[in-house]
């Protein structure tokens, strides 16, 4: 481990991912943490809302956490959001299932008739789905930022975030512009050591 870096937990060389897989009980809460509302956003956009997109919500992260061990990466775009996305689609279907078999006070058959009408809600990324998605990027940097001191913190946010090169940030970092690079690694190498294999 680096100086700067601080502890964060015993398992840090293990991703996300990895640690979700043994069963860690952190792993599982920083995955909803970070997922949790962009599940919520796809329910939103089929039509769940309130207590039914939490309920729907809930079932998605219990069939991701019964076949996490299934989930695999053989093709290329094979992705973790791309299997959460097809989870909660089939969730959502088995939700107006059991509606329709039960129906609701809200809604009845002519909501289902509107949403039968209605393309795939799950279906493509469109620019409110690609402003949830960076929100997932922010909900997972902010989980890691406890882990580098300012300094380096800093060096990253100034050269990824804001765009600014090492060589003209040398005087307002005090750090020289390989310093600088370097920082700015160690933090990318962490956020994929912790959810890239989530993102990819």
């Amino acid at each position: 481990m680096k100086d700067d870096e601080k502890s964060y937990d015993q398992s840090t060389s293990l991703t996300l991912l990895e640690r979700a897989r043994r069963r860690e009980p952190q792993a599982w809460e920083r995955l909803v943490q970070v997922y949790r509302p962009l599940v919520l956003f796809w329910c939103g956009r089929a039509g769940l809302h309130g207590p039914d997109a939490e309920d729907v919500s809930q079932e998605v992260f219990a069939a991701a956490a019964t076949g996490l061990d299934g989930f695999r990466r053989d093709r290329p775009g094979d992705t973790f959001r791309g299997w959460l996305s097809g989870i909660t689609r089939n969730q959502v279907l088995l939700f107006y299932r059991r509606s329709q078999r039960q129906p609701r006070a809200e809604g009845g058959p002519a909501a289902l008739d509107q949403l039968r009408e209605v393309a795939d809600p799950l279906a493509g990324a469109d620019e409110q789905e690609q402003a949830e998605i960076r929100q997932v990027y922010q909900r997972a940097l902010e989980l890691l930022r406890g882990a580098f001191e300012e300094r380096t913190w800093q060096a990253f946010c100034r050269t990824v975030i804001d765009g600014r090169s090492p060589a003209t940030l040398t005087a307002e970092l005090c750090m020289t512009a390989n310093a600088i690079r370097q920082a700015k690694a160690r933090v990318l190498r962490r956020l994929k050591e912790e959810v890239g294999d989530l993102f990819e």
